[in-house]
């Protein structure tokens, strides 16, 4: 009987969360535009405001926000190494 009842729960669990996310992903297809990356949308404002122009990049990170993703996964690396040697660089052993 057990075994059934969790075969209940998941089925309505998928009844719920695919539907959901279904109309979630719909949602935000609907969007008149693409949305403007962070470069677009505050750093070239800013430099066309003081007289500057944006240049290429040197290394390209292809379209949207790759390059912010690329550091945020460094952050995430970084922040799991210094969480696992914490005790080492800040020199308190047990």
């Amino acid at each position: 009987m057990p075994e059934r009842r969790r075969k209940w729960k998941i089925l309505l669990m998928h009844l719920v969360l695919l539907p959901t996310l279904l109309f979630a992903f719909y949602f935000f297809t609907l969007a008149p535009k693409s949305w403007e990356g962070v470069d677009e949308a505050v750093v070239e404002k800013i430099a066309r405001e003081h007289g500057r122009e944006a240049t290429a990049p040197l290394i390209e990170p292809g379209s949207g926000d790759l390059l912010l993703f690329g550091f945020l996964v460094g952050g995430v690396v970084a922040g799991f190494a210094a969480g696992y040697y914490w005790r080492q660089l800040t020199g308190k052993d047990k």
